[in-house]
């Protein structure tokens, strides 16, 4: 899918997310405990070096989820504005730890993640609903927690 295509997903794809939270799905054995947060938090920054304004103040993957998302579409014409203008601009650089990278390539990896994440909880609902043996149980990885 091109960046066009996460781009339009994008707000479907959160709510999914957050939606498969709240029905309780149980991430721990996952990493999105892990990567959630971080990536919210990486395209906070993304869209704020673009001229985004948003503050996140908690660590917990669903409620700093929520908080994005809450900040998002607050102002939802502009921010979806700002995503676009950032996916237009193909020469703006934006500082991280490791160095200085496009901005509009950070912007389409966070976009990717964010629907993988969607993809992932899509897959987990429906494992649920079948009815499956969560993944620690059902014998996958078994011989691993042995050891």
């Amino acid at each position: 899918m091109e960046a066009a295509g996460y781009y339009q997903q994008f707000e479907r794809n959160l709510e999914i997310i957050i939606s498969g939270l709240e029905a309780g799905l149980d991430v721990r054995t996952t990493a999105l405990t892990t990567s959630l947060p971080l990536e919210v938090y990486v395209l906070s920054e993304v869209l704020n070096h673009g001229g985004g304004q948003f503050r996140l103040t908690t660590e917990a993957p669903l409620e700093r989820l929520r908080e994005f998302h809450a900040q998002f579409r607050q102002n939802e014409a502009g921010n979806e504005v700002l995503m676009q203008r950032i996916l237009d601009d193909k020469k703006a650089l934006m500082r991280t730890p490791e160095g200085r990278v496009l901005t509009k390539e950070m912007l389409i990896r966070r976009l990717e993640y964010f629907n993988e994440a969607a993809r992932q909880v899509n897959v987990m609902r429906n494992q649920q609903a079948l009815g499956s043996p969560p993944q620690a149980r059902s014998g996958i990885g078994a011989e691993l927690q042995k050891g």
